[in-house]
């Protein structure tokens, strides 16, 4: 299946061979391959509302608390974590420019998006163990950072005509 070539590539970065890998794989495929993490990341919240929350008048349909948790966390995270790696991929684009190499806003992006994989996977399996606020997820961007800028050099520079 793809999403397993998509895990395996993206636990290989910042190799060359997992690199151009990814690059071939289609944009849709990386986007639904990061929802999954992006479910991955928030299955300690929803273990934890479904086995603690109550409703205002006691207990609440499960049905209810289902869509109330997609609505107001799941969605509202996935938002923010693609703001992020946006903005990481755009930081990718000033060094990509300053570096003189041969890189596009939507290679950065992919790279970005899958170096984020370990990053995600620690923190649900941390957070299942220890009760961590949603906001240290954002410590984690430090490493596709550092990632994404070993990436932009092991691409070759413009040819100079």
């Amino acid at each position: 299946m793809q999403f397993t070539k998509i895990l395996k590539e993206s636990l290989l970065l910042p190799q060359k061979k997992a690199m151009f890998q990814l690059n071939r794989i289609g944009m849709d495929k990386i986007m639904i391959y990061l929802f999954i993490l992006f479910m991955l990341a928030s299955l300690p919240e929803l273990v934890s509302r479904l086995t603690t929350w109550t409703g205002l008048g006691g207990e609440m349909n499960f049905i209810l608390q289902l869509i109330y948790f997609f609505m107001f966390y799941y969605l509202i995270l996935s938002i923010l974590l693609i703001g992020v790696i946006s903005f990481i991929a755009y930081l990718g684009r000033g060094i990509v420019y300053l570096s003189n190499r041969k890189l596009y806003y939507g290679t950065l992006w992919k790279l970005t998006a899958c170096a984020m994989t370990i990053p995600i996977i620690v923190f649900s399996f941390t957070s299942f163990i220890w009760p961590i606020p949603d906001w240290f997820l954002f410590i984690f961007f430090v490493y596709p950072i550092l990632l994404l800028t070993r990436m932009i050099f092991l691409y070759p520079q413009k040819r100079v005509r």
